[in-house]
């Protein structure tokens, strides 16, 4: 009986001393992500968007790339979800760009935001850290939405160049189907 009454003694002596572990942590003034906006308005999904438009985009992209004369692209159109439906590259990409142009696309789709955002963020900081901890995010410039509508039916994804000519690809990818 004393043992339990010890034991039962100690579980709530270490119970009590935990209630400080789950306080409430001030805001920090200093950190920007503690300021709650007034609105969210982010851009909605439509429809997936179909072979067709997705390759209109990508040969946007190829026209631009071949334009500044810059051989080595690597160009991802996915659908709002992320997943793939158009890929095509040139002759000199490297390899480890063809995944890297799939995952710009998908993060640009799932996110809503271009990849440059998530770049532009974590240079700001340690408040932006956390970006870091988001699955599937690449904070690298070169993927940007798509959008129709007003509605976002997928993104473009571009990699093989500088995070510059990436970007400058996508974004002849997006003006394609404008």
């Amino acid at each position: 009986m004393f043992h339990r009454a010890l034991m039962t003694g100690a579980f709530c002596a270490a119970l009590m001393s935990c209630t400080a572990v789950f306080a409430q942590v001030p805001a920090d003034p200093a950190n920007p992500n503690e300021a709650l906006p007034e609105t969210m308005t982010p851009p909605p999904y439509g429809e997936t968007i179909n072979i067709e438009t997705a390759k209109k985009a990508a040969a946007g992209a190829i026209a631009e790339a071949k334009k500044r004369n810059w051989n080595g692209m690597c160009v991802a159109v996915v659908g709002p979800s992320g997943d793939l439906v158009y890929f095509e590259k040139q002759d000199n990409c490297q390899y480890a760009s063809i995944t890297i142009s799939q995952h710009k696309a998908r993060t640009a789709a799932r996110y809503r935001r271009a990849t440059l955002v998530f770049e532009r963020l974590i240079g700001k900081g340690p408040f932006f850290s956390y970006l870091a901890t988001l699955d599937d995010v690449v904070a690298s410039r070169g993927g940007n939405m798509l959008v129709v509508g007003g509605k976002v039916i997928g993104a473009i994804g571009v990699s093989g160049g500088t995070g510059t000519q990436d970007d400058v690809i996508s974004q002849a990818g997006v003006a394609a189907l404008n």
